[in-house]
């Protein structure tokens, strides 16, 4: 087994923040992947087999861009550990689904909304407008470089092994936890809406005591409380609007 240096692992983990450079629908992100690995390749090839190694992983490939630093640290590993090509190929059309799907239910229906929803609900808190996009970039740029790190040290550590420890990883059930961490800031989001113009006011009063209650039968009741919450939600929104209308 061959060790990879740390500058050749530091160049290749900072080229896949540009692997969608050369996104093309004939090879995907191929042509990105073989560029944030030709240094592994470098150090591993010279000559003829160099031209063969960048060739073949030139060809197609698409993931998540977040997590395709997983199979990018998985293949240098193979690389180095002399694995032959046809293997490389069968592990790369594996593991190419899991982490697009993956990752997208992680990162843009999860991750994404709920960072964005933090900054509004900062927003109409009264935070001012810096404060408001940095608590929006702060967050979701240190979720999404904290992944990349995940994923590019898990697949160097474990080549070939990287899907038991991605199906071990539970990133379903993490995009499930934002996601209703995304809820919660989405029904903070809806009660500010509702009584904008009305702070210090009854309807101000009225909307922060139901989100009070309604997280609290959340948190005690589970899946149980939805229906109530819902129809309680629903009828405080429409006693709000015919006040404010009069």
């Amino acid at each position: 087994m061959t060790e990879i240096s740390l500058s050749t692992r530091l160049s290749t983990f900072l080229r896949s923040f540009i692997i969608q450079g050369s996104w093309n629908y004939r090879t995907m992100i191929g042509g990105g992947f073989a560029f944030a690995i030709l240094p592994v390749l470098r150090e591993l090839f010279e000559g003829p087999r160099l031209d063969e190694a960048v060739r073949r992983h030139a060809e197609h490939f698409n993931a998540h861009p977040y997590l395709a630093g997983l199979a990018l640290g998985a293949t240098a590993r193979l690389e180095a550990d002399g694995a032959e090509p046809e293997l490389m190929l069968r592990f790369k059309s594996a593991i190419k689904g899991p982490l697009g799907g993956m990752g997208d239910a992680l990162m843009w229906a999860a991750w994404l909304p709920t960072t964005v929803l933090i900054g509004l609900v900062a927003h109409f808190a009264g935070a001012s407008p810096w404060m408001c996009v940095l608590l929006f970039l702060i967050p979701y740029n240190a979720g999404h470089v904290a992944l990349r790190l995940w994923g590019f040290g898990t697949g160097l550590r474990w080549g070939h092994d990287v899907g038991r420890v991605l199906r071990g990883a539970a990133l379903g059930n993490l995009a499930e936890l934002v996601s209703r961490g995304g809820v919660v800031l989405l029904g903070m989001l809806a009660g500010f809406l509702c009584v904008a113009g009305a702070r210090g006011g009854p309807i101000e009063l009225l909307w922060t005591t139901l989100m009070a209650v309604a997280f609290t039968a959340g948190l005690i009741l589970g899946e149980r409380a939805w229906r109530p919450a819902a129809l309680l939600a629903v009828g405080t929104v429409v006693c709000v609007l015919m006040v404010a209308a009069r």
